[in-house]
């Protein structure tokens, strides 16, 4: 039996609001995900999730299958795998698609306020056997795969969580309506929608939680740790309340304020916080930076170094 029929026997427990798709475990985690007849084609893929701290996910793809990925996130592909690169998120590319130029010029003008590249790459398997294709996260931290068909098939996600995904998934834009969430909630007044019935797969920093809000309840995030959320989620700016804290607590004016029902996924790590700690540590001036003691790394031990 192959992971995706393993994937397909499981049939998922009714319940009000939509069902979340599982976060991976440390090591190694796999699944898959069969869908409808949507619009748009969607491609069923096996995936396997390999590592630790720095992850990379294998996608498994059937003869006519294909997976798009964001740019410079491919780790390797097999030989029978062709590699095409499109304007805007290639979910219209391939049978069953459509959309013309000036679809493929609205998905491209999407992805570029969203900081991402006008181009995706799109990975068609093109032999007569299955063939594998990996990507890799591009910092320290986990990869979550996304069944948005078990979403309600949409997630709104940071800008830069998106990996790659199965053909058919859309990569579109969420505008915040609240002008504070724009100016004060780490992310700005755009996010990243993901849309379609197919599997899609977020990336982030260091470890994942995965937190259920019940219909009213509310929690206090910082504003760089929401990795994703569903739509049904309430996200709102509040201000820490205490000038004193504000200015000397080093965690900012701000919190995010997400009110259920729905799914919040946080990330330990936000790479703007690791950035910060690295440019920190990086001599500002030119040169090296020794670390030890006092004097190894203070003023005496620069006079020595350059002498």
């Amino acid at each position: 039996m192959s992971l995706f029929d393993s994937f397909q026997g499981a049939s998922p427990s009714p319940s009000p609001s939509p069902a979340p798709s599982p976060a991976p475990s440390p090591s190694t985690s796999s699944g898959g995900a069969s869908f409808g007849a949507p619009p748009t084609r969607m491609d069923a893929v096996d995936y396997e999730i390999k590592g630790s701290e720095m992850q990379f996910v294998e996608i498994e793809l059937d003869p006519g299958e294909a997976a798009i990925g964001e740019a410079g996130s491919l780790m390797f592909m097999e030989s029978g795998i062709q590699m095409d690169t499109v304007f805007g998120d290639g979910a219209k590319d391939g049978a069953g698609g459509g959309g013309g130029f000036m679809g493929k010029l609205l998905g491209a003008g999407k992805r570029l306020i969203t900081g991402e590249s006008l181009f995706t790459t799109v990975y068609t398997n093109h032999g007569h056997t299955k063939q594998r294709v990996a990507f890799a996260s591009p910092y320290p931290g986990k990869i979550l795969p996304m069944d948005l068909r078990q979403l309600g098939g949409m997630l709104i996600c940071q800008k830069d969580a998106f990996l790659c995904a199965a053909r058919g998934v859309s990569l579109g834009i969420h505008f915040q309506q609240k002008l504070s969430v724009g100016f004060f909630g780490g992310e700005g007044f755009i996010m990243q929608k993901l849309e379609g019935d197919g599997l899609a797969f977020v990336h982030a920093g260091g470890s994942i939680i995965r937190r259920e809000l019940r219909h009213g309840e509310s929690l206090l995030v910082d504003t760089g740790c929401i990795v994703a959320l569903t739509p049904n989620v309430n996200f709102e700016i509040q201000y820490v309340g205490k000038i004193k804290t504000a200015l000397f607590g080093g965690e900012g004016l701000f919190f995010a304020k997400v009110t259920g029902p729905g799914t919040v996924w946080m990330q330990s790590l936000p790479f703007s916080r690791l950035a910060s700690r690295i440019f920190a540590a990086a001599p500002q001036n030119g040169g090296s930076q020794e670390e030890g003691s006092v004097l190894g790394g203070g003023m005496l031990g620069s006079l020595l170094g350059n002498r």
